[in-house]
């Protein structure tokens, strides 16, 4: 059985999704729905598919057997409301809406309905995380005491030539980017309690920020502290580290985060393990033992959409469900309030 899947917004996510489901041999494109656009409407005419302007009107005329909405965010809430009220799966891009008031009536909406849905954090299914939260996890680095972070790299003008909305309130590096981290950071490190933020918007002078320092105080006790920037033009970001996604240039000897803890450390993405064989050996005086951790890497948004198919034939729950992406957006929205206020902000829901 091939599942049926409309896409809704064919923009750069958009269209890389449309790739992935016409590359499984278990998904087909159905149709996609964006606005009356001539661009929108030559994409879908070399698709081979119909264009239609809502998910609504789409419903009266195709079967929908699930839905990925990759519109731009301010969309995500009522395109998303729209499938789970009428009981159709929906994978809902990241974030996983605009604001937190919407994000909430989701969850709310989801657990009244009982819904199929899936949050597009697709870095969840990154073999590369999933090794990383194995160290951890497994007590290797001992009492986990802080990570460094960064996710720096340079967005050409045409990056927001092709989407003007990207310079306004909501389509900043902060939810773009930033999110995408929180979840990350959420994984490996366990819950945000609090942040400390500053932000520039000096270099682009967009409504929006371009660069973001920030500190985290975890529930566990440790202390991280990022760099986010959208025009920093250096590799030290996911994307151009992981080399998971053929689409960017990669640095196989560069780092994204560092994890450290009471008996060692773990450099990503290059998984470099440095420990000591006991935490009463541990002294700056004595060599580290070193390792690397040997993973197959694979394109998350590949197993992401292995995952929601698994979601629509009622084989699986949801990994990242939509409290989990109101969680991510708690985190930004504390990061924003802390860049507004200038204080400590408490992550509370």
């Amino acid at each position: 059985m091939s599942v049926g899947i409309v896409v809704v917004g064919p923009g750069l996510i958009g269209k890389k999704h449309i790739a992935l489901i016409r590359a499984n041999p278990d998904t087909h494109l159905v149709t996609i729905v964006a606005p009356d656009h001539v661009e929108n409407h030559s994409i879908a005419a070399a698709e081979g598919v119909p264009l239609f302007y809502s998910l609504a009107q789409c419903a009266m005329a195709v079967e929908l057997d699930g839905v990925i909405v990759s519109s731009p965010n301010d969309f995500h809430y009522e395109q998303a409301r729209w499938c789970i009220e009428n009981k159709i799966p929906v994978l809902i891009e990241k974030p996983v809406t605009g604001n937190l008031e919407e994000a909430r009536h989701l969850v709310e909406l989801v657990r009244f309905h009982n819904s199929k849905a899936l949050v597009g954090h697709h870095r969840a299914y990154s073999p590369l995380l999933s090794a990383a939260r194995q160290v951890i996890q497994g007590g290797r680095l001992g009492r986990l005491v802080s990570v460094v972070g960064s996710a720096q790299f340079y967005k050409p003008a045409q990056y927001f030539r092709d989407g003007p909305w990207r310079t306004q309130a909501g389509g900043g590096p902060l939810l773009i980017n930033m999110i995408h981290e929180v979840g990350n950071l959420r994984a490996l490190m366990g819950e945000i309690a609090t942040v400390q933020a500053m932000a520039s918007n000096a270099v682009r002078q967009f409504v929006v920020e371009d660069t973001v320092a920030i500190n985290f105080g975890f529930a566990n006790g440790a202390l991280g502290t990022f760099v986010l920037s959208d025009t920093a033009a250096t590799p030290m970001s996911w994307e151009q580290t992981v080399r998971e996604n053929p689409a960017y240039p990669t640095y196989a000897d560069v780092d994204c985060y560092t994890v450290s803890g009471t008996m060692g450390s773990l450099s990503f993405p290059t998984m470099r393990l440095r420990y000591c064989q006991a935490e009463t050996e541990a002294s700056w005086w004595v060599p580290f033992l070193e390792e690397h951790i040997d993973v197959k890497r694979d394109d998350p948004l590949r197993g992401q959409l292995t995952h929601f198919v698994d979601l629509i034939l009622g084989h699986t729950e949801p990994r990242v469900p939509v409290v989990d992406g109101y969680r991510n957006l708690l985190v930004t929205e504390a990061i924003r309030r802390a860049i507004n206020s200038g204080h400590t902000v408490k992550v509370e829901e």
